[in-house]
């Protein structure tokens, strides 16, 4: 199924992409097109973290989402979806919410960590393990109430604008002392003034396509001046 994929790249960066390890965190709308679109890109080893299940409120932008499987846990249909693609694929489900309690046990050779989740204590771990560890990581900031995906960038943390889940970011990393630079996707239009978060299909599935193009892009070494 790859073979205009290696025709385009050639088998040696094919590899890099067989080769590489990733962790997501975050199977909901950025988070499953991320997912998806690492896997028909040719990515193999993907462990994926989530503790909720689907809901009838998923449906319009989850691609874990449909009739078929509400209540079910995402992790499990994120790794149903994968070997439906490919039968020769590495999917490590855990259906867990991660924490500072917890995050300690994960395995430390990942090559990416994709940050799709919205607890910010969460988000500052995960920071926090990829220095650690020396993991390069990009996190995902808010997408709910904007309807213009085309304002959709990957940045660093420190230069996002108009978007109130960053600046809480920006305040925890300047709390906890994190040092360097915080790789993110985020949507530079001011979010429409809503109590509760909605959303459109276009803004997590524009976030999460851009995640995977991002690490195409590091993992080959394409344009690494501009990264």
């Amino acid at each position: 199924m790859y073979e205009r994929i290696i025709n385009l790249i050639g088998k040696d960066n094919f590899k890099k992409i067989e080769n590489c390890k990733i962790l997501l965190v975050g199977c909901g709308g950025v988070g499953s097109f991320a997912y998806i679109s690492l896997i028909r890109s040719g990515f193999k080893n993907i462990m994926v973290i989530d503790n909720d299940k689907v809901e009838l409120s998923n449906l319009n932008r989850q691609l874990v989402a449909s009739k078929k499987t509400l209540g079910k846990n995402k992790v499990d249909i994120a790794k149903s979806l994968a070997q439906e693609l490919n039968e020769d694929i590495h999917i490590t489900p855990l259906n867990m919410f991660l924490d500072k309690s917890n995050i300690n046990t994960l395995e430390t050779d990942f090559d990416f960590i994709i940050d799709a989740c919205d607890t910010i204590n969460t988000k500052i771990e995960l920071i926090k393990f990829a220095k650690a560890n020396k993991i390069e990581i990009i996190s995902a900031m808010g997408m709910g109430n904007r309807v213009e995906a085309s304002n959709i960038k990957i940045t660093s943390l420190d230069k996002t604008k108009n978007d109130p889940l960053a600046k809480i970011l920006r305040k925890k990393v300047k709390e906890e002392n994190i040092k360097g630079k915080i790789m993110v996707v985020y949507n530079e239009s001011l979010p429409l003034k809503k109590r509760e978060v909605n959303s459109l299909i276009t803004s997590p599935g524009i976030a999460g396509l851009l995640i995977t193009d991002y690490i195409v892009q590091k993992l080959l070494f394409i344009n690494k001046e501009s990264r």
